[in-house]
């Protein structure tokens, strides 16, 4: 590295709190180096990638300098001394370092340009550490209390989430960022939109008309699908969990990660299936063959190929099934994060949500309650990852006890904050499932009545959008398919039914 010495003497404290860190690991003339280089070819900062950010940065003022030289490269305007100098002219920091002269000094001593992507990492590399040592202390201190309210699993969940967080971004400790970095992030994620097929800003479905009624499952959103038994919530999620996961696409990236582009790697908690019976829905579906017959092994050598072939074309799905009975919302979270830095994770779901427990050290007797930290939970980590999380839920007995079956927000079981904190609802509702429970006698005039009735509505299901937090409620139709448990798009015009 370049030896500098342009910097007399440094507050060398935590960029992150106000606890002064002993032996903090930096490096002021790696930080030097870079800021030179950049500031000496512009084209530099193109090469450094997204992890590292003004943040990193150990000397307060390095980091005020950077965040500049990134907003001017950005507006695609010249990052220079002169015009920077002009920016820091009431900054006290510049000016006990020299002020014009200082940054003029940094471009003097810049190594070559090419050698910016090493600087950086050295830099990023050792921010990492002083949070390390800094979440290292918090755990430390946390862990001596004798008289804590916390319980000693609640404190591993909470180190877990922070060096998830440190793994994921370089930082646990960002607090507020600028409404331009929110505002770049909306104009990235509009841009995705519009290069995807259909203009979607989320994942696909698979099924075009909730697509385009939703636009796609949205990172961060919480979404709650709940209907009584029986309706197919569980056919719905793995039908949806199963296309996004069929078609994961992914481009290498500078870093050596990996960018999905298309699909996702899907994580699914099945609390009420097996893996296996999970599985055996999903070889019906896409070999053909009825689920009911798989089971009972009553098909025949021609179809048992079809399901063979199946298993062969979809058995490298990034589809991933947790079918741990009354799991704890802190041991789901922790695998999810697991998955998301092992492998990576576009989506979430879980089936159902009133089989996720606090676990015993938070349990409350409270069943509402409850489930609302669950809902508070999920919400919480769909944010954290940024990716949507799909959650099913039952409805109360008070739907079977009306003329009109069709479910509303007020019918969610032990409701408490799940409509509050779900961005989406959406309820599914058959109408053909109500109407095969009222057949009339055969051969009567009320029984011709019910069979023309139920060919209008057999083979159909209607998904009710209750809540939409960014777009508009309603209703879409879908084609459902008994025997393979699979929801479809309905072909046929006039798709939406009025708010």
């Amino acid at each position: 590295m370049v030896a500098m010495s342009l910097v007399p003497a440094l507050d060398l404290r935590s960029p992150h709190n106000d606890v002064e860190i002993p032996h903090a690991p930096a490096n002021i003339e790696a930080e030097q180096a870079l800021l030179g280089a950049i500031l000496y070819d512009n084209a530099a900062f193109e090469r450094l990638g997204d992890n590292l950010q003004a943040r990193h940065f150990y000397e307060p003022f390095h980091q005020r300098l950077y965040a500049a030289v990134e907003t001017h490269i950005r507006k695609g305007q010249l990052a220079e001394p002169i015009l920077l100098a002009e920016q820091f002219i009431r900054d006290t920091a510049f000016e006990a370092l020299g002020g014009l002269r200082y940054l003029a000094d940094l471009v003097d001593r810049a190594p070559p340009a090419a050698n910016a992507p090493d600087y950086a990492r050295a830099v990023y590399d050792l921010a990492l550490r002083r949070e390390l040592i800094r979440i290292g202390g918090d755990i430390s201190t946390s862990a001596a209390r004798s008289d804590a309210d916390v319980s000693a699993k609640d404190q591993i969940e909470q180190a877990e989430q922070q060096l998830y967080g440190l793994a994921e971004s370089g930082g646990v400790s960002q607090g507020f960022i600028p409404f331009a970095d929110a505002l770049r992030g909306a104009v990235t994620l509009a841009a995705e939109a519009h290069s995807r097929d259909g203009g979607l800003a989320g994942l696909s479905t698979g099924l075009i008309d909730l697509d385009r009624k939703l636009g796609g499952l949205h990172p961060s959103d919480l979404i709650i699908l709940a209907a009584r038994p029986s309706m197919g919530k569980s056919a719905l999620a793995t039908n949806i969990a199963f296309h996004v996961a069929r078609n994961y696409a992914w481009e290498p990236q500078p870093d050596g990660g990996r960018k999905t582009v298309n699909g996702g790697v899907v994580a699914f908690f099945q609390l009420e299936m097996s893996p296996e019976q999970m599985a055996m829905r999903l070889l019906a579906e896409v070999s053909g063959v009825s689920s009911d017959r798989l089971r009972k092994g009553e098909i025949d050598a021609v179809e048992f190929g079809r399901v063979r072939d199946a298993a062969l074309d979809i058995q490298d799905a990034p589809l991933y099934i947790d079918s741990t009975g009354g799991i704890s919302m802190a041991k789901l979270t922790a695998r999810a994060r697991r998955l998301k830095r092992t492998v990576g994770l576009d989506l979430l779901v879980v089936d159902y949500l009133q089989l996720v427990t606090l676990g015993e050290s938070s349990r409350i007797e409270n069943r509402v309650q409850e489930v609302s930290q669950v809902t508070m939970g999920l919400k919480a980590l769909a944010k954290e990852l940024s990716i949507p999380v799909v959650a099913l839920a039952q409805l109360s007995r008070q739907v079977e006890n009306r003329e009109d079956k069709k479910p509303q927000l007020a019918d969610l079981r032990e409701s408490g904050s799940i409509e509050q904190d779900a961005d989406v609802v959406m309820f599914i509702y058959r109408e053909s499932y109500y109407l095969g429970r009222t057949e009339p006698r055969e051969n009567t005039a009320e029984h011709f009545t019910w069979q023309e009735e139920m060919e209008k509505v057999n083979g159909q299901a209607d998904v009710i959008i209750g809540k939409a937090r960014h777009g508009p409620i309603g209703t879409v139709k879908l084609a459902f398919n008994e025997d393979l448990t699979k929801f479809g798009n309905l072909a046929r015009d006039g798709r939406y039914e009025p708010n």
